[in-house]
């Protein structure tokens, strides 16, 4: 019987998950799975389809966790390496799973198709394993104790591998740890305050931090505090998380905007219906990026009412209605173009709300303006409004996506009071 004190490491094998090809979502959601028996992980590795760098994953594995869970590499062909690649550290003897292969025999069988030989590769399991069955596909998974160490063997298929930790892994797991843990995760989410703002409010809070932790971290939509708990309960673990992220928020609330997997544009368009109110955009520099942003919400329908992408003098002119003497006299990137873009297109499209951008996004100086020069205006159906003047350093694609995250800041900011 394991101790409670149970570290864990999860290893992918895929040389697509090196390439970029597809995410390794399998790690991600394994990770929550680990923390909600109690059992920390604390390596995540990827290794492509080779032999030897698999056979060195799984010796450093060997080495230092207590359980290694291991996605991938069990399907038929050549390059699924992790049964043979566990057999050359381990000298284990590998046999035929009759159950697994009865199961594949009767999948070609029942489809009019030619089993071909390498489809028996599948069903190779270690000698005294216990063998997960695979309902929602082949290739068996298992679970087999080598020098003190506990190795759990998963297709890496998502849905497949999913489906195996709930039917089989879980349970065995709770078992070997001897229940009565729980590590649990919440995540709050701020805008419009940098990490090292964040963290100088929270200072004595992150220092004198025991259960939970408090880890702020940058993100390129704000910042993000991860509060980790580890208790002997769900509620306690709750309770202890919902403690301490009141405490956070008597601090530094004001920037608050969310918990967990919200965005930012889901609460704006919450926030919108809840108001019963709908807005429109005019975005020169921005391209419909910060409206994109906003109705990829679903059911944004609801509350965005039209956008006009207006580079040109001239279309901000004839279609805005951006007055030529303020073109003229103060230039297509200034406040006051941008108050009267924020102006025009909200009484244009019936909106309560109008929101615009304008600036230089490119290398180059534009009307006696450097690069990253960028106002954003908003303003109500009543004539209220606020103009913001910002400047942002990086290429051009970085300038555009913080002008966008910046007025989605502003409208939540004008909403939410």
């Amino acid at each position: 019987m394991m101790t409670k004190n149970v570290n864990a490491e999860i290893i992918a094998v895929g040389t697509e998950l090196l390439l970029g090809q597809i995410a390794n979502t399998n790690a991600q959601w394994l990770s929550q799975q680990m923390a909600a028996h109690g059992i920390n992980v604390h390596f995540h590795t990827v290794v492509g389809d080779n032999r030897s760098r698999v056979e060195e994953t799984f010796k450093n594995a060997q080495k230092r966790s207590d359980i290694i869970v291991v996605t991938g590499g069990l399907g038929p062909t050549e390059d699924d390496l992790t049964r043979e690649a566990f057999q050359s550290i381990s000298h284990l003897e590998m046999t035929e799973h009759v159950p697994s292969m009865k199961k594949i025999e009767a999948f070609f069988q029942n489809r009019g198709l030619q089993m071909t030989a390498n489809n028996r590769r599948q069903a190779r399991v270690f000698k005294g394993a216990t063998v997960f069955d695979n309902n929602v596909g082949m290739a068996p998974g298992m679970m087999v104790s080598y020098k003190g160490r506990t190795w759990i063997f998963l297709p890496g298929v998502p849905r497949e591998m999913k489906q195996m930790f709930n039917d089989h892994v879980g349970a065995i797991l709770d078992k070997r740890v001897g229940g009565g843990t729980v590590i649990k995760s919440k995540v709050l989410r701020f805008i419009g305050i940098g990490e090292s703002r964040l963290a100088y409010e929270l200072d004595d809070l992150i220092r004198t931090q025991r259960n939970p932790t408090i880890a702020p971290l940058a993100q390129k939509d704000g910042v993000v505090i991860r509060l980790t708990v580890k208790e002997h309960s769900i509620s306690q673990a709750d309770m202890l998380l919902e403690q301490t992220k009141q405490h956070i928020l008597a601090r530094v609330g004001s920037f608050y905007y969310g918990t967990d997997d919200e965005t930012l544009e889901r609460k704006i368009v919450s926030l919108l219906k809840n108001q019963n109110k709908r807005i429109a955009a005019a975005e020169s520099l921005t391209g419909g990026g910060f409206y994109q942003r906003l109705t990829s919400v679903p059911g944004a329908s609801q509350v965005c009412l039209g956008g006009i992408v207006c580079y040109d003098p001239e279309v901000k002119t004839n279609i805005v209605g951006v007055s030529p003497l303020t073109i003229q006299s103060k230039g297509t990137i200034s406040r006051e173009c941008a108050a009267e873009m924020a102006v025009n297109v909200c009484r244009i499209m019936h909106a309560d709300i109008g929101i615009s951008f304008t600036g230089i996004a490119g290398t180059d100086s534009v009307e006696g303006k450097p690069p990253g020069t960028v106002y954003i205006g908003i303003c109500n159906k009543e004539g209220d409004k606020r103009i913001e003047h910002c400047t942002f350093s990086g290429d051009r694609e970085t300038v555009r996506q913080q002008s966008v995250i910046k007025g989605l800041e502003m409208l939540f900011n004008w909403i939410k009071s």
